[in-house]
């Protein structure tokens, strides 16, 4: 192992991490010393270990260990890549592009190694991560799976919204006007047509944008648009609404399935509230039907209660089926 002044080794790399809280680091570098040396190019030009040299500096260390680098400038680049994604403290936006330059720059490196595009993600057997491969002719997003613990799926995601997303929805997202969820909505359309309908989609669903893309692809942009534009707006209270009815349903579906009962002191506080609840969704009713009349407790017939119930039941067992073939595709 070869040591180096701290003042010659040079930061100019857009890879390194050099403002982050090196506090723990710095403890345990005290304790047991550098384990892993700083990995430096035949320029002094640090390539991997910005935290280490942080600590380091901070600590006033000018003696360091270092490790020479002898690789291309497309390598050494992969390489401070790499150790980002492993170490994956960047934030969601940091991630996708580093993953899309890390899939560019592998691929350019092994031309003999399998193709993201390639990837058939809907079969099972393509996403599981191929070990027994030499990994010259393993995907970089089997690679990357094995090394960071993140699904193929997630991954792909991932680099798809990178290099699908026009320039309007990635600022979007940068100012958290739209999530990777709408996002992995909109990217279905070409760039130019997102430029167009990007605005529109702030604040909406990826239900609604979902909506909006199969329009535009079967009616054309014109003429969903124009429907987009002057469908009615339902409320951020009916939305709010929507939701807790969808998780309230579920839960209380569970609750009745499984047949759960409880002494706790909370059930009679909760019981009252659900009393109140039903009142308030009877007045509900009654305003949505555009009859003004009030209504009493009793106003949903037993008979229709346990219709509601049943069917709560069965949107409880799909939901959840559907939920479990479901994978969550943001960080």
């Amino acid at each position: 192992m070869e040591f180096i002044d701290i003042s010659q080794i040079q930061t100019d790399n857009k890879y390194l991490r050099l403002d982050t809280n090196v506090d723990m680091l710095k403890k345990s570098i005290e304790t047991v010393g550098i384990i892993h040396p700083l990995s430096l190019n035949d320029q002094n030009q640090l390539i991997a270990g910005g935290r280490r040299y942080t600590a380091l500096k901070e600590l006033g260390i000018t003696q360091v260990p270092f490790i020479r680098i002898d690789k291309s400038e497309k390598e050494q680049e992969l390489i401070s890549i790499d150790e980002n994604l492993v170490r994956r403290d960047l934030n969601k936006l940091e991630m996708e592009e580093a993953l899309s330059r890390g899939k560019e720059l592998y691929e350019e490196i092994y031309p003999s190694a399998k193709k993201v595009e390639e990837e058939d993600l809907t079969k099972p057997e393509d996403n599981e991560i191929q070990t027994d491969l030499p990994n010259e002719q393993r995907s970089f997003i089997d690679i990357t799976a094995e090394k960071t613990g993140l699904s193929k799926k997630v991954i792909k995601s991932a680099i798809d919204r990178e290099e699908k997303a026009s320039d309007r929805v990635k600022e979007m997202r940068k100012l958290g006007d739209i999530n990777a969820t709408v996002t992995n909505e909109i990217i279905k359309l070409p760039k130019d047509t997102q430029e167009h309908v990007a605005d529109l989609i702030k604040g909406k669903s990826a239900k609604e944008v979902k909506e909006l893309v199969t329009k535009v692809n079967s009616e054309g942009l014109q003429q969903a648009v124009n429907e987009f534009v002057n469908a009615p707006n339902l409320p951020k209270e009916y939305k709010s609404l929507k939701t807790l009815l969808q998780r309230t349903n579920k839960v209380l579906a569970k609750i009745l399935i499984e047949e759960m009962t409880s002494e706790h002191d909370d059930i009679h506080y909760i019981l009252d509230q659900i009393s109140t609840l039903r009142l308030s969704l009877d007045q509900l009713l009654v305003l949505a039907s555009g009859n003004n009349e009030k209504m009493d407790s009793q106003t949903v017939s037993d008979e229709d209660y346990s219709q509601a119930v049943e069917d709560g039941l069965k949107d409880f067992g799909s939901n959840r089926n559907e939920e479990s073939m479901q994978e969550q595709t943001d960080f």
